[in-house]
């Protein structure tokens, strides 16, 4: 199962579209079919899988996957797609499994100096002739004296009203975070941390399968998520925290210090994608003495996901298996009172205990693998 494919488009101008917006200039043979990917959206999941956790001396272990012996259904819901990082503008890409309520898009990036507009349209497919409907198109303007953005909806070629939005909060020169975060009934958009509009859908969210960033805009990354099961206290949004690529910080083994310990409420996060040829991947948790009181252990022999103890203890956990070559991954422990909840992709997975005294000793979290990491944070 090979990694999610893009669609980049070669240079294209930007033209005024219909009551002032922007749409891109059409180019012969430049705008492929939609891809498949992984896999239709449509593709039926696999079972249902327990998300309790089986308490085991000594699991036995599986024969190693043959090169002909196919992967286990996995839901859709356990798929995220990899970050693309700094694609072309203009930039189109399919969106694995449509857009649907919980999940989140990241944009990173910088506005340069000399930027008039730009846009990220949210699309309903990615055909030239006819034109696509567009469910969310959000465009920051620069150039006016009273920088703004516009949201609207273009449905069967025509624009609908649209809304504006004054105090621009992203500034020419500067970079910025952007999240996306689609809920039941509208979009909630927050630039580096903050609040800044919200917009009600006009057509069906699940007709949503296609991005598109157009304009002045240098795109350093962008990512596509599931929101966080773990209520992060009274944040309307969770904390963005950047995708980075062949950062020095992130050499594995990579290490991140826990100068208090772990208490109620904190979150560590591990994002990255598995190498072509994987052997193993844990990310351990490591006292003043560099002993491991938990560590969670991802197995590529038989395929499976353990906790496991100082003692030589595994504690096996119910979930698809999700630590396939090319796939992107992401991590999330929550520490709460005397233990910590585990979540894959955005799916929580259940908790183990530990005890308070004990994640209040622990001082490191130590992350090695065959794996290409992308973000630790903690």
């Amino acid at each position: 199962m090979g990694p999610w494919g893009t669609v980049k488009l070669g240079n294209r101008g930007v033209r005024q579209g219909a009551g002032g917006e922007e749409e891109a200039l059409p180019r012969q043979n430049t705008y492929p079919p939609l891809l498949s990917g992984w896999g239709a959206a449509g593709t039926s999941p696999g079972p249902n899988h327990s998300s309790q956790l089986q308490s085991t001396e000594a699991p036995q272990a599986q024969a190693a996957m043959a090169p002909e012996e196919k992967l286990d259904p996995i839901p859709d819901s356990f798929i995220l797609q990899p970050p693309a990082f700094h694609p072309v503008v203009p930039y189109i890409t399919t969106i694995f499994g449509g857009l649907h309520t919980g999940k989140m898009v990241m944009l990173q990036g910088a506005v340069p100096r000399d930027a008039h507009r730009f846009q990220v349209d949210f699309q309903c497919g990615c055909s030239l002739d006819p034109r696509p409907d567009i469910a969310i198109h959000f465009n920051p303007r620069f150039h006016t004296t009273r920088p703004h953005v516009i949201c609207n909806t273009l449905h069967g070629g025509h624009w609908q009203v649209e809304a504006r939005w004054p105090g621009l909060a992203l500034q020419r020169g500067a970079s910025f975070l952007i999240l996306f975060l689609f809920g039941n009934e509208e979009v909630k958009v927050s630039v580096n941390g903050q609040h800044f509009l919200h917009y009600r859908y006009r057509l069906p969210l699940s007709r949503v399968d296609t991005l598109g960033i157009f304009g002045d805009i240098s795109v350093q990354a962008v990512g596509f998520l599931n929101i966080s099961p773990f209520a992060e206290g009274s944040r309307e949004y969770p904390t963005g925290h950047p995708f980075l690529l062949q950062s020095p910080e992130l050499e594995l083994p990579c290490s991140h210090t826990l100068p208090q310990g772990l208490w109620p409420g904190q979150v560590i996060i591990v994002r990255g994608l598995v190498l072509q040829e994987p052997k193993y991947f844990t990310l351990s948790l490591r006292d003043k003495a560099a002993h491991t009181p938990v560590m969670l252990r991802a197995s590529f022999t038989d395929r499976t996901l353990v906790w496991v103890s100082p003692w030589g203890r595994k504690t096996l956990i119910s979930s698809p298996f999700l630590f396939h070559p090319q796939r992107f991954f992401e991590v999330l422990l929550l520490c709460q009172e005397g233990g910590l909840k585990l979540a894959l992709n955005g799916q929580g997975l259940g908790a183990i205990s530990l005890g308070q005294q004990m994640l209040e000793r622990l001082r490191e979290v130590q992350v090695r693998g065959s794996i290409q990491l992308y973000c630790v944070h903690c």
